[in-house]
This record gives structure tokens, C-alpha cells and sequence, in this order.
């Protein structure tokens, strides 16, 4: 029964993203706004559906930090609506004709945006991710089956209503929108095998998860990394503006893939910058772990073992390693970390401008915080991911990132000799 159920709704996805994918903006647009509607008529049914949701997550001993990532109050269905309006305006990538080429022999080959098709997506805690992954795929022209996390249910199901009484407002297929409704874990497997009907699989989640998709899919994956993000300060760095800027990226969010996990600090600067610094991060109630440098500088530190360096925390804990200089901390990022979002705070054009380049993230930044990979904040819309693979798409995903490419060419007559 559960293997039918969600083999239907892969169809039903599969059969809705053909109608979508001749879709014209307008019409595309005019589905969200009535998504819009529909959010804003339904806020006190959300949050009371939420409601459930945060209860039974304080009964199982779930984590405040994570707990923040279920809330749905007033001020954040709001928000998703402000998302939904900045996808909205957003251009629509689909049909834009890019890479034309004209050959000898009178044939005009030009490249044409396309949608992905049927996108799956998997996901755990956050059902803001419903909202804002269901909106990308549909400005973009593709269905979306949707997995959501079991501490999300209620708030998912409700948010799944809402976005399908839209569609018939809309005059679109209610497949367009699938929702796997059960906390089974069996549901994800038959997920995975559905090559048939679904063209991609997007995970977000713990790496557990991501490793478990990658590990049994038949469907290609586009993985959301983790987050082992990266702040070093350089020599030359502004000491206020560092400690600024590691407070933001540590503190402001802790629970997202973008906070920092890890402090680097150039030996010359470290006697001088980790005690205020830490005393900041103290305060805001973080726990600090350092190596055997940063300990004797700041006593009052934790001891870092060899595994801290490679761990996403998503919670109130940085590790703290001195380096002797630029290539040290490069070269550390570029083995410990995942990747992700990686940034250096320094006073030195040249040390920039290497760090920009050689680091091997999807992100590097000069003088500014790791918060700000991010769909809204980069001018994306709401995202759908981070990928932190390098095929397809790297960084946050957005609309484009939503479609692929096919080949467009005219001829007048052409026949290949």
C-alpha cells in the first residue's frame, strides 16, 4: 500500500510536469500569487497545525536550537510570503535562448532554458522548505514530489492544502505539487527507485541522510552539503571589524549550514584578538574548543580533539585553531572543511585575492560574514538547496539552477553530406 501510494504520486508529478513545462510566466506567476493568497487567508490554521508539531518535538527531548527551526509563527509566514513575492518578480529563466553559433553550412545552433522536469525533494525539520522549495520549482516550470521531515508533519500537510487549493485556483493539475504524507521511512526508499518518473532528487538534511540518498538512489542527486564553515583572520585584518564578523557568523543563526563552525587566527594577531573575541562569544553562550595554542592564550577553552575539525556543529560551539599563516589556513579549510562557505578577514589586497581563489568552496568571502550564502540575500529568491558538489549546480540554487539546457537549431533545408 505505502509502495503504490508513493509510486502514484510520482506519476502524478511526472504527468503535472508536463503541463507545467509550457507554462508562461504570467500564468506561472499568477499560481504564486494565489500560493500568496492563500498563505495569508490560512496563517491562524498553519500556526495551529505547528502548534502540533513544536508540542510533540519538546515531548521527544528535541533540541531548542532545532526546535527553531519548526516554528511557524505569524512573523515567519509572512516572511515566506515576502519570499514567494521576490520569486515573483524574479525573471523566468525558462525558454531564454543563450549560446548562439552560426555554422558554414547555414545552420543556426543556440541553446534553450528548459525545466528539470518532475524534482524530488527530501528534507528534515525546516517547513519554511515547503513553501520556498515548491515556489522555485513551479516559477521554474517543474513539479515537485515532496519528502518532508516526521517532526515536521502536521505544518507540511497544512502547508500542502494550501498550495493545492492555489493549483485549483490556478486552473493547474493538483500533481503539480505531491506530498508523501507518512512517517515511514520504507517511503524514502520507494522514492529513490522512482528513475521512471522523477528527473532529479534534491536532499536537504543531515549528512546521514545526504549519504543514505547519494548511497541509494537510482535517480541522480543533488546534494545539499553540510556546513563546516570557515573564519579566518588574518595579520592585517581590522580586529573590531574580525570580531564582528565572527560573532555574526556564529551566533546570528546557529542551526544553518552557513554559520561558522571554525575560527582560524594568524598567530601574530591571536594574543590580542581570541580573548575579547571569546569573552563575546561566551557571553551569547557559546562553547569554544581550541587547540593547545588557542588554550594557553584563552585558558578558560575547551580542548579540541582531532575530529572537531571536520564537525558541523548547528549549534552553540566553535573551534578555535592559531596558524602560522595564509597558506596554513588555506590549506586547512581545504582539507577539514566541506566546502560550503568559507571567509577571510584581512587588511592584505594580495592574502584576499589568494584566499578568493584558492580556497575550494562554493563560497569564499573578503571581509564579510558566511551568513550571507543565501538565496534571498544573494539576490536568488528563496532557495532550494546548497549544493556543495561541483556538477550541475555549486552554491545556492535558484531558479536557473532549476532548469537544464537543450539544443535549439534552424536550418533551411540542411541535408549532411
Amino acid at each position: 500500500m505505502l509502495e503504490e501510494s508513493v509510486v502514484h504520486k510520482a506519476v502524478s508529478v511526472k504527468v503535472s510536469s508536463g503541463v507545467l513545462y509550457n507554462c508562461t510566466t504570467v500564468r506561472k506567476n499568477a499560481l504564486l500569487k494565489a500560493i500568496n493568497k492563500r498563505l495569508l487567508s490560512e496563517i491562524p490554521g498553519i500556526i495551529a497545525a505547528n502548534k502540533i508539531d513544536l508540542e510533540n518535538a519538546e515531548k521527544a527531548g528535541i533540541s531548542k536550537v532545532l526546535i527553531d527551526r519548526l516554528v511557524l509563527d505569524e512573523k515567519r509566514i509572512r516572511q515566506m510570503v515576502e519570499g514567494v513575492k521576490d520569486v515573483i518578480k524574479l525573471p523566468d529563466p525558462v525558454g531564454k535562448i543563450f549560446g548562439r553559433i552560426k555554422r558554414p553550412n547555414g545552420l543556426v545552433i543556440q541553446k534553450m532554458r528548459v525545466p528539470l522536469g518532475a524534482v524530488g525533494i527530501i528534507y528534515e525539520a525546516r517547513p519554511n522548505v515547503t513553501i520556498d522549495a515548491s515556489v522555485l520549482c513551479l516559477k521554474s516550470g517543474n513539479a515537485v514530489m515532496l519528502k518532508g521531515g516526521s517532526e515536521a508533519l502536521h505544518s507540511n500537510k497544512a502547508l500542502v492544502a494550501i498550495m493545492k487549493l492555489a493549483l485549483k485556483d490556478a486552473g493547474l493539475p493538483a500533481g503539480c505539487v505531491e506530498f508523501i504524507d507518512t512517517i515511514e521511512r520504507e517511503a524514502v526508499a520507494v522514492m529513490l527507485k522512482q528513475d521512471k518518473y522523477l528527473d532529479v532528487i534534491i536532499p536537504r538534511g543531515s549528512q546521514q541522510l545526504i549519504r543514505y540518498i547519494q548511497g541509494n538512489s537510482s535517480v541522480p542527486v543533488i546534494a545539499h552539503g553540510e556546513g563546516n564553515c570557515h573564519v579566518f583572520v588574518d595579520a592585517s585584518a581590522n580586529l573590531k571589524k574580525a570580531e564582528d564578523i565572527v560573532y555574526n557568523a556564529k551566533v546570528q543563526r546557529p542551526s544553518v549550514c552557513n554559520a561558522a563552525e571554525k575560527l582560524l587566527v594568524h598567530k601574530k594577531v591571536a594574543s590580542k584578538f581570541l580573548p575579547k573575541a571569546a569573552e563575546r562569544l561566551r557571553q551569547a553562550g557559546v562553547e569554544i574548543r581550541g587547540d593547545e595554542t588557542a588554550v594557553s592564550i584563552v585558558p578558560s577553552i575547551k580542548p579540541a580533539n582531532d575530529s572537531d575539525w571536520y564537525k558541523e556543529y548547528l549549534d552553540l560551539i566553535i573551534a578555535v585553531k592559531i596558524v602560522e599563516n595564509l597558506d596554513e589556513a588555506i590549506q586547512h579549510i581545504n582539507l577539514f572543511g566541506s566546502h560550503h562557505s568559507d571567509a577571510i578577514v584581512t587588511g592584505t589586497k594580495s592574502h584576499s585575492e589568494r584566499f578568493l581563489r584558492e580556497v575550494d568552496s562554493a563560497a569564499v568571502y573578503s571581509n564579510a560574514s558566511t551568513r550571507f550564502t543565501d538565496g534571498f540575500e544573494f539576490g536568488l529568491g528563496a532557495e532550494i538547496g546548497i549544493s556543495t558538489q561541483k556538477l550541475h549546480a555549486r552554491g545556492p540554487m535558484g531558479l536557473v539552477e532549476l532548469t537544464s539546457t537543450k539544443f535549439v537549431i534552424h536550418g533551411k533545408g540542411n541535408i549532411r553530406k
